[in-house]
C-alpha cells in the first residue's frame, strides 16, 4: 500500500500549513478561544475561499469530488495547529444531506455548505447510548399545526460538536418506521453550549416539539449514519496524526535544547529510546489512518470499512496516549501548563482517543465483525 501522498494532495495539504502556520500560530489561536464564540469567522472564510468545505462533495454542487484520502493532509494540519473552527462538525452535517437527502435538498443546501455559507452539525449522541449508534431515544411524530411536511422532534442529544455554531442541525430520531434524519433550523432548538477540555464549542440540544424536516427516506438512516461515523472517524484519526507528529517535534526540539548536568538531556540513552518509541508509535497511527481513510473511499462493502476504520482507531487511541503523555513527561512540569502548546496537544489528542468511539468499543465492534 502507498501511503504517499500524490502531487495534488501533497500541495494543498503544504498550503493549509503554510496558511495556518501563518495565521493559526499558537498565540493566535489563543485569542481565538477566549473570544465569545470560540472560532474565527475570519479564518472559516479563508478555509471556504481555499476550497476545503467543499472537497468531499459533488461536482454537481460546486464541489471537489474528493474523499478521505483527500482530506487527510487537511486533517493533519488541523490536527499540528489544533484547529477549533467547526469543519468537521459542518462536513458530517454535509455529508448526511448528500448520502441521505432529496434532490431538492441536495440542492438547496449543499451549495451553500461548499461556499462556506452554511455551517452544519450533526445531533445524535444521547444519556446512555455510550457509542451504540442504534440507541436513540429522540422521537418524531408528523406535526398537525405546520405545514404538512414538518415533524415535531421531542428529545434531547448531547455533546453536539459545533451547535452553537450551526445553522442548521441534522437530527437522529426514532419515528413510526424507524431510524430517521431531519433538518432542524438553529434558532427553534435549546442549546446549552459549554466548552470541552480541549476547547472545542459543544453544546447540549434540547427539542421541545421542534419543527423539521425529513431528511430523505423515512426509517433508512441507520446505514448512512453508520458510514459517515466511520468517515468523521477516520479523518480524526487523520488529525491525531498532525497532532502527534507536533508533540514528537516539539520534544525532541527540547531535549536538544535542555540541558542538564552541563549536557542537552537529549544524549541521554533512556530519553532517546523514548523518544523513538514515540516516533514508531506516530509512523504507526499515520499507517493506520491511511488505511481507514482508504477503505472508507473504497466499495469494499460496509463489513471492511468499519473493520478497518475500528482498528485504526484503537491503534490511533493507545498510540495517542502513549505520544502524549511521554510528550508531557519529557518536557517535566513545564508539559503541563496553559502557556505551553504541548500540553494543548495533549488534551486534543485525549480527546481524540474518546471521540465516536474508544479503544474498548472499537475493540469489541471489531471482534463482533470477525464472527
Amino acid at each position: 500500500m502507498n501511503f504517499d501522498y500524490n502531487e495534488e494532495q501533497q500541495l494543498l495539504a503544504d498550503s493549509v500549513r503554510r496558511f495556518l502556520a501563518k495565521n493559526y500560530g499558537f498565540e493566535a489561536r489563543k485569542k481565538i478561544v477566549a473570544s465569545k464564540q470560540g472560532w474565527s469567522a475570519e479564518v472559516w472564510t479563508q478555509l471556504a475561499e481555499m476550497g476545503l468545505t467543499g472537497l468531499p462533495f459533488s461536482t454537481d454542487y460546486g464541489g471537489f469530488g474528493g474523499g478521505a484520502v483527500d482530506l487527510m493532509g487537511v486533517m493533519e494540519a488541523a490536527g499540528d495547529a489544533l484547529l477549533v473552527e467547526p469543519y468537521l462538525p459542518t462536513l458530517m452535517g454535509g455529508l448526511l444531506v448528500a448520502r441521505a437527502g432529496g434532490d431538492a435538498q441536495k440542492k438547496a443546501l449543499l451549495p451553500a455548505v461548499v461556499e462556506g455559507r452554511l455551517k452544519l452539525a450533526f445531533a445524535h449522541s444521547e444519556k446512555g447510548a455510550r457509542y451504540n449508534l442504534a440507541r436513540v431515544g429522540a422521537s418524531a411524530r408528523r406535526s398537525t399545526g405546520g405545514a404538512g411536511s414538518a415533524w415535531e422532534i421531542t428529545g434531547e442529544k448531547l455533546v453536539v460538536l459545533g451547535a452553537e455554531a450551526a445553522d442548521r442541525i441534522v437530527v437522529s430520531a426514532n419515528t413510526d418506521k424507524g431510524l430517521s434524519l431531519f433538518l432542524v433550523s438553529r434558532e427553534s432548538l435549546r442549546v446549552r453550549p459549554y466548552v470541552t477540555l480541549d476547547e472545542q464549542r459543544a453544546g447540549d440540544v434540547g427539542f421541545a416539539k421542534a419543527q423539521g424536516e425529513l431528511l430523505g427516506a423515512e426509517g433508512g438512516a441507520l446505514p448512512v449514519i453508520e458510514e459517515v461515523m466511520d468517515f468523521a472517524t477516520a479523518l480524526v484519526c487523520a488529525e491525531a496524526v498532525g497532532a502527534m507528529k507536533f508533540a514528537c517535534d516539539t520534544t525532541l526540539e527540547y531535549l536538544k535544547t535542555r540541558k542538564q548536568f552541563g549536557v542537552p538531556i537529549g544524549t541521554f540513552q533512556a530519553l532517546q529510546h523514548r523518544m523513538v518509541d514515540m516516533y514508531v508509535a506516530h509512523e504507526q497511527a499515520r499507517s493506520m489512518a491511511c488505511l481507514a481513510c482508504s477503505k472508507v473511499d473504497s466499495n469494499s462493502g460496509a463489513g471492511d470499512r468499519a473493520r478497518a476504520v475500528s482498528a485504526a482507531k484503537i491503534k490511533i487511541a493507545d498510540n495517542a496516549r502513549l505520544i502524549s503523555q511521554e510528550s508531557v513527561q519529557l518536557h517535566g512540569g513545564m508539559g503541563m501548563t496553559e502557556e505551553l502548546k504541548v500540553s494543548h496537544s495533549f488534551r486534543r489528542l485525549t480527546m481524540i482517543a474518546q471521540q465516536f468511539g474508544d479503544a474498548d468499543h472499537h475493540l469489541a465492534r471489531f471482534a463482533a465483525l470477525d464472527k
